[in-house]
């Protein structure tokens, strides 16, 4: 006979705090969220499940109120041989995250290091508590940041910066992190979920359409030297003309009304 305690707890639990708002929560708290990959691949589908559902605008991502993930899991790694990390292929996890159409805000109290700060900038806001701590500190491991650390903190906050922190893998305060550009916001601990959730609301009674195209155009244009980065987002701008929402939205405007946006 099986017992409801014999089914394993989910390693991320997902809630609906409001319309159109998805929070995802981390869920191995005795590991400090390390990110096995068994996490990563619960994530991961959450993440595809989330970008495909047409009710769900915004998503917001977090840990424990003292932890967001402490980093990789190394006991999965510690014996790995290069080809069996190959295999593992844990790129398209990750991609399941940065490929989600959906604005990701992620809520950071507590650790976010190694794997953890990676995941935090896999997302396209960080809300971070005071007393909240990053770095990539694989470098004292023996290995370096495999999952986008580098490449994303370098167009974060710039070369120097970056080999500073890769460098030494010291860790850096969510103040620190606000001042170099790696960290959106900075709120007390206590208020992190809070300040997310207003922002996830506010960016839900948005047009989803038009919301998708500036995270979209935002993400390539990064990389695009300028003249193709302008052409992509003129390109865009002239796309939304064809939607529902952009006659609803400037007519709203003039009618002086709150517009009802239907993401058509």
């Amino acid at each position: 006979m099986s017992h409801a305690s014999d089914c394993p707890e989910p390693l991320v639990l997902h809630e609906q705090p409001a319309p159109g708002v998805a929070l995802l929560r981390l869920n191995r708290p005795k590991a400090r969220n390390a990110l096995n990959m068994a996490l990563r691949e619960e994530l991961a589908a959450q993440f595809r499940r989330l970008d495909a559902c047409p009710d769900t605008r915004a998503i917001i991502l977090t840990g424990s109120p003292t932890v967001f993930a402490a980093g990789a899991d190394l006991s999965e790694m510690v014996d790995a041989t290069a080809l069996e990390l190959y295999a593992r292929h844990a790129e398209r996890r990750w991609q399941a995250i940065s490929g989600c159409r959906k604005p990701v805000i992620a809520v950071v109290n507590g650790f976010a290091l190694g794997g953890g700060c990676e995941l935090a900038m896999h997302c396209d806001v960080i809300i971070a508590g005071e007393s909240a701590r990053f770095g990539q500190p694989e470098v004292k491991v023996g290995i370096m940041p495999g999952a986008g650390g580098t490449q994303r903190l370098l167009r974060a906050v710039g070369k120097f910066q970056a080999l500073r922190l890769l460098f030494t893998g010291v860790q850096f305060t969510a103040g620190e992190g606000l001042r170099m550009g790696v960290v959106s916001e900075v709120v007390p601990d206590a208020q992190t979920l809070t300040a997310a959730l207003a922002m996830a609301v506010a960016i839900a009674a948005m047009p989803p359409i038009a919301v998708a195209q500036i995270k979209e155009v935002v993400l390539a244009g990064m990389d695009l030297p300028l003249e193709q980065a302008l052409t992509l987002e003129r390109k865009s701008f002239q796309l939304l003309f064809g939607s529902y929402d952009q006659k609803e939205g400037m007519q709203a405007f003039l009618q002086k009304r709150t517009p009802e946006y239907l993401g058509l």
